[in-house]
């Protein structure tokens, strides 16, 4: 049985790229229902700090913070951790995004401030204590017949977003539709016969059935439940068996929507991280942003003779929604 989770960072924001991603794990059939987070302990916790060598897998909320010494810290040493463990140890951004999200990085030369994505990793931790964690990840996945299946992310960048949301004309439908794709990559997998994927409710949203009919065309559907805190469906088709629950909260809930969570962070904020560098080169004094909308305006609006000069479209770098 395989137990995926998929959620985003960046929804909200005026800057930078919205990114989404999906984490699944194998387990044993008779551990499926168990929790991953006390299966891989001592290996791994919801909290950083409380064990050494213990990775911190969370709602990428309750680990990151701009007030904290090094906020990047615990995002970064959870998801470069669990790619050590899996034998992957990207030096810098292009290696990371050929790892989770090939096909962006040739939509990145579109945009100045992401060309090269020359970016050395990690940023906030050291090497070895990647490598170290790693290898207590893998040892404690090894010893539950546990294994990492796949991190995948979508990175939906300002100037895809705008184009997106110009053709649905809904910010919420075109979260969907980034969803659905990375929905079809696992359940495209051949790794993947048997699943429950866990992905983060999308605002209000409560029937989603009739845009899974429409990308898991030939496959038998039926409604598990459509309620106020989850729903939840079961895609049957000649060799497969994958049930796909929308939940309230769901990053709280599973592991792999929680590690998610943590990779989108982690991946919008490298991104923010190379747009930030970019701009105050050019504007002496700038302040970075996170992209916010209140602080997003400010940020833009002192770009904007920089921009002018440099002959950039604002459709490339400021969203219409």
């Amino acid at each position: 049985m395989v137990i995926a989770g998929i959620d985003e960072a960046g929804l909200g924001p005026v800057l930078g790229p919205l990114v989404v991603s999906a984490s699944a794990v194998a387990v044993p059939d008779e551990l499926a229902d168990e929790s991953l987070w006390s299966l891989l302990a001592p290996a791994v916790a919801r909290r950083s700090g409380r064990r050494r060598l213990a990775v911190a897998i969370d709602d990428s909320k309750k680990l990151y913070s701009r007030r904290r010494k090094a906020p990047l810290a615990a995002l970064e040493r959870g998801v470069l951790s669990m790619l050590a463990a899996r034998g992957r140890t990207p030096s810098g951004l292009r290696q990371l995004l050929g790892i989770l999200a090939p096909g962006s990085v040739e939509p990145a030369r579109e945009y100045p401030w992401y060309a090269g994505l020359e970016l050395p990793l990690p940023r906030a931790v050291s090497d070895t204590d990647v490598l170290l964690a790693g290898n207590a990840l893998a040892t404690a996945m090894a010893q539950r017949n546990l294994r990492l299946v796949t991190i995948r992310s979508e990175v939906v960048l300002a100037g895809e977003l705008n184009r997106l949301v110009t053709a649905t004309r809904n910010k919420s439908t075109m979260l969907l539709d980034v969803t659905l794709r990375l929905l079809m990559h696992l359940c495209r997998r051949k790794d993947t016969p048997h699943a429950r994927i866990y992905v983060d409710r999308q605002g209000g949203r409560r029937r989603y059935l009739s845009a899974l009919q429409r990308v898991f065309s030939g496959c038998e559907f039926k409604i598990l439940d459509e309620s106020e805190s989850v729903s939840a469906y079961r895609l049957t088709s000649r060799h497969r068996c994958v049930e796909i629950h929308f939940c309230v909260r769901g990053e709280d809930l599973r592991l792999p929507t929680a590690l998610s969570s943590m990779v989108s962070k982690y991946v919008r904020e490298l991104f923010m991280a190379m747009l930030n560098r970019f701009w105050c080169r050019y504007v002496p004094g700038l302040a970075p942003t996170a992209g916010y909308y209140i602080d997003g305006r400010r940020f833009f609006r002192q770009i904007q003779p920089a921009m002018q000069k440099l002959n950039v479209d604002r459709r490339l770098l400021y969203r219409i929604r």
